[in-house]
């Protein structure tokens, strides 16, 4: 099974994945854990070029193909062995990012996006997908104040965010049957008991 957690800056997504990953595993499946844009040798040193804050002139089609050049080698070298293996993998991003930040946050051409997504996935869509939502000024603020990874994409203004989010909770209502939207707002405990929930839910 493949699951995916996807959301604005600031929602949780990273600091959700390991806890829920030992807790599937003492549940006694086989569980890989993998990030985008990320998870490979190369797509490491793809998503440092991309989240370099020095990269001001990189051009939204250029952000966007490098994403889908770092998401084609970890879907060959991780994902799909790994799902042959019989093993969930619970992955912190995937190609909804590219929608939700290159799409609409970019505002460029969905049906083009999408088939790039296609190509560079070979098709590969996740089972389940878990829409961490956030209010966007509330959610880069706890980003700013937790000290994490503050990148080139963080850097983008308020509205870019808005559009992100946006574009997320539009997905959501197009695809129910895939997405569960988890209020991400609220104390990590209690989000992370509510994704444990779902989980056991989606896996019976």
């Amino acid at each position: 099974m493949f699951i995916t957690l996807e959301g604005p800056e600031g929602s949780g997504k990273t600091s959700h994945v390991q806890p829920l990953a030992e807790w599937l595993a003492g549940q006694g499946y086989r569980v890989h854990t993998a990030r985008e844009p990320g998870g490979t040798p190369i797509s490491e040193q793809i998503r440092s070029v991309i989240h370099d804050l020095k990269n001001t002139e990189m051009h939204p089609r250029a952000e966007t193909l490098l994403y889908q050049a770092a998401r084609a080698q970890i879907v060959e070298q991780v994902i799909r062995p790994k799902l042959a293996e019989g093993y969930i993998v619970l992955c912190d991003r995937y190609a909804d990012s590219t929608l939700a930040y290159q799409g609409y946050g970019h505002q460029q051409n969905l049906d083009e996006v999408r088939t790039l997504i296609k190509y560079a996935t070979g098709g590969l869509v996740p089972d389940l997908t878990i829409l961490l939502d956030v209010d966007v000024e509330a959610g880069l603020k706890r980003k700013m104040k937790n000290e994490t990874e503050w990148n080139r994409l963080d850097a983008y203004d308020l509205e870019f965010h808005k559009r992100v989010r946006a574009g997320y909770l539009e997905m959501a209502k197009q695809e129910p049957g895939r997405w569960v939207i988890v209020d991400a707002g609220r104390g990590w405990e209690k989000v992370q008991q509510e994704l444990r929930t779902v989980f056991l839910h989606r896996l019976e």
